[in-house]
């Protein structure tokens, strides 16, 4: 094997690849578990600013299974900052095995304030966020900011994990901070008449108004569970929860799966970047 080969088996390992690209891999804890992902840049003219952080990690006798989507907007700096760093501070954050809900709100918030600090290197912009730790195989736990999406399947049914930010939702809460949310004919409902997400990391010039602070939510793995879904609101945009789960409900293999969704939100006609993760339970 090439040392151009082994590079690209690492970066496909722990999620790492380039702005169209798919990898994938499996639990050493339970050989039941895989996860696969898949990326394709939009029809925009900027770069990519999707990023997929996918990987299963050994931390002393304890197997987590990190699984993330990191979606930029106005910077593909932000998300790229996220995928490297979001997933270390968790882990480090005191508390994070016995209270692992409080551990990642601090670090979402510890994040953020670094980022801000930031902002003369990263530029404006910002990204959403969503997270999920699978811890041991057996207790999942999801967090986010913005509007990428964590979705179970449980016996065929699909179930939202995360909360779409939108400002719309959170008008009361951004005009309380100040701000306003317009409401143009023709576009979604924006915070100050640019950002479409009531939560997010970055974006500077709005934080006064914005919130980073995440839904956490936790979710015991069972017999039932079929399948989790994680994508960017490229995909969301054309496709509803159900419609997800039903779509890969008969393909075993978990990037093939993600590649599958990715592509029937092209044939949609999303013409957002586009990023999935597929961990699948046989």
């Amino acid at each position: 094997m090439t040392s151009r080969e082994i590079l690209h088996k690492m970066k496909e390992k722990a999620g790492l690849g380039s702005s169209s690209d798919s990898g994938k891999g499996k639990s050493k804890m339970s050989k039941h578990i895989t996860h696969g992902y898949h990326l394709v840049k939009g029809k925009s003219h900027h770069a990519m600013e999707d990023y997929v952080y996918a990987q299963f990690k050994q931390v002393d006798d304890n197997e987590l299974g990190l699984f993330a989507i990191f979606d930029g907007h106005l910077s593909h700096e932000i998300p790229k900052y996220l995928r490297s760093h979001l997933f270390e501070t968790i882990l480090h954050e005191p508390g994070f095995w016995t209270e692992p809900e409080n551990a990642i709100r601090r670090a979402y918030r510890v994040t953020d304030t670094d980022i801000l600090e930031k902002a003369v290197d990263f530029g404006k912009g910002g990204s959403t966020a969503v997270t999920t730790i699978l811890i041991n195989c057996q207790k999942l736990v999801v967090a986010n900011v913005g509007d990428s999406r964590a979705v179970v399947c449980k016996n065929g049914v699909a179930k939202q994990l995360s909360v779409d930010h939108e400002a719309s939702t959170e008008k009361q809460i951004i005009e309380s901070r100040g701000g306003f949310v317009s409401n143009f004919p023709g576009d979604v409902p924006r915070v100050d008449g640019q950002l479409a997400v009531a939560r997010a990391f970055g974006d500077k010039s709005l934080k006064e108004h914005l919130s980073s602070e995440p839904d956490v939510v936790v979710e015991m793995i069972a017999d039932d569970t079929d399948c989790i879904i994680l994508a960017s609101d490229g995909l969301w945009k054309v496709m509803s929860n159900q419609e997800a789960v039903d779509a890969i409900k008969n393909i075993k293999d978990a990037r093939s799966a993600a590649k599958l969704l990715t592509e029937e939100a092209l044939n949609r006609n999303s013409t957002d970047d586009i990023s999935c993760v597929v961990v699948k339970f046989h």
